[in-house]
């Protein structure tokens, strides 16, 4: 004979205890309130339940599941079904509520889960790996990645990319120092082309950068090392120990950029040519970029290569020239730089107090490493060398020389133009580090060409 379905007792802890499985489920119904019960099944486990009809008599009996004894007390489990009567009355069905409220939770876990997945951290890194333009040169990419790590991602690392507001990338901004508006436009900049990239993939509603005004440009620079300054940062590089000391060489030497000398790789030199070729992937137009080697480069580089003065050696066939690491180019050119400033000096001091001068009187002018460039292209105006080779030599991208039509008829490429210019500059150099005066030091190109017999242009 099968055993009753239904009890009525009040469900109680002592009741609850006392309640025993039977070969079929059954119900202990509570006494104080209705439709509040205890579910026993076979297997003995006991649940609290509610059980109810949404519309009076004549519609589906629904039942919905508190919770297991254990996890839920008599007591407590009995408020819960007290407010789902209460929601019964109200015309609410409970399941469905339930259900609703497990799909809301789903969907803010989702959301959270979403937020830290896009923080600026994490979506820098997708854009610096997906969401750049195609082509872009990995040098570049590395420049993106540092302005982030330097001055972006420390103030918005961990904020989730949906959060970040306007005010948040103004205070980016403002933390830039003020001596610095380059860094300030570079890291706006890069911060527009990534909210940019986020607004166009709807992974934020809009772009909180719109509305802030771009910072201004720097000021052009014009700071250029005079010949007793550039006496002294010849003689102080000659005096530092490699990679630095040479690396400093070689950028006055050539007049190349600084990362393009420190990337330099032995395969790009030619030695019984006396060239060096800057393949595309490192220059910054893009384009292979031809620099002879004059006497003062050749030198070093000899020196370099542990084979100075000795002609049937040759150079390395392949690795990087300026590196401590032998896998990465040399970093740390601010370091570099005030060692350099700082040997500069003391030769400065010597030498004034060589002469009978105090040489605690002397200063030297702060000047910056991209100088040099702007060094060797105004001497070489002073040398009489023509824009157009200026131009070539250094590379320039953005000159008059190398844009508009000029740009597309000018393929002349000034390789023996180039050639004469670059040795006239390390002849130049060499009469500075002799001691000879601005006023007597400068011998044009061409009278120089005359005088042994040459034609240089």
């Amino acid at each position: 004979m099968a055993s009753k379905k239904t009890s009525v007792r009040k469900v109680t802890k002592t009741a609850v205890n006392e309640a025993q499985a039977r070969d079929r489920q059954w119900i202990l119904w509570d006494t104080e309130v209705k439709g509040f019960g205890l579910l026993v099944l076979p297997s003995g486990t006991k649940s609290f339940i509610y059980q109810y009809r949404l519309g009076g008599r004549g519609t589906k009996l629904r039942r919905y599941t508190i919770g297991r004894y254990g996890t839920w007390t008599p007591d407590g489990a009995r408020d819960q079904a007290k407010r789902l009567a209460e929601q019964v009355g109200r015309g609410v069905d409970p399941i469905d509520a339930k259900r609703d409220k497990l799909a809301a939770d789903a969907a803010a876990e989702e959301e959270r889960h979403r937020a830290r997945e896009m923080t600026f951290a994490k979506y820098a890194e997708r854009w610096l790996s997906s969401g750049l333009k195609p082509g872009t040169r990995e040098r570049t990419r590395e420049n993106y990645e540092a302005t982030l790590a330097n001055h972006v991602t420390p103030s918005l690392g961990d904020k989730p990319l949906s959060e970040i507001e306007r005010r948040d990338l103004v205070k980016v901004l403002d933390a830039v120092p003020f001596d610095q508006p380059a860094v300030r436009r570079i890291t706006f900049a890069v911060m527009r082309m990534l909210f940019k990239w986020a607004a166009g993939r709807g992974d934020i509603d809009a772009n909180p950068l719109e509305g802030i005004k771009a910072p201004s440009p720097a000021n052009s620079r014009k700071r250029v090392l005079n010949d007793r300054e550039l006496s002294l940062a010849l003689r102080a590089a000659a005096g530092m120990e490699k990679p630095f000391g040479p690396f400093f060489d070689l950028i006055f030497a050539t007049g190349q950029r600084r990362n393009e000398v420190a990337g330099l790789d032995w395969k790009e030199l030619d030695r019984d040519n006396a060239e060096w070729i800057l393949p595309a992937e490192r220059s910054k137009n893009g384009q292979p970029h031809f620099i002879p080697l004059n006497a003062k480069a050749m030198a070093v580089l000899d020196a370099l290569a542990g084979c100075l003065g000795d002609k049937k050696r040759n150079w390395p066939r392949k690795g990087l020239l300026f590196t401590t690491t032998g896998k990465r180019p040399i970093s740390g050119f601010s370091r570099g730089k005030s060692r350099l400033d700082a040997a500069m000096l003391k030769i400065a001091r010597t030498d004034a107090q060589s002469a009978g001068d105090d040489p605690e009187d002397v200063e030297i002018e702060p000047w910056r490493l991209h100088d040099a460039r702007r060094t060797v292209a105004t001497n070489f105006q002073k040398l009489g060398i023509r824009f157009e080779v200026t131009e070539a030599v250094l590379n320039h991208v953005s000159g008059a020389s190398r844009s508009g039509i000029a740009e597309v008829y000018q393929q002349y490429d000034w390789r023996d133009e180039k050639k004469a210019a670059l040795q006239a500059w390390s002849d130049h150099c060499d009469r500075i580090l002799q001691g000879a005066t601005d006023s007597d030091n400068v011998i044009p190109l061409r009278a120089a060409n005359n005088s042994s017999g040459n034609s240089a242009q």
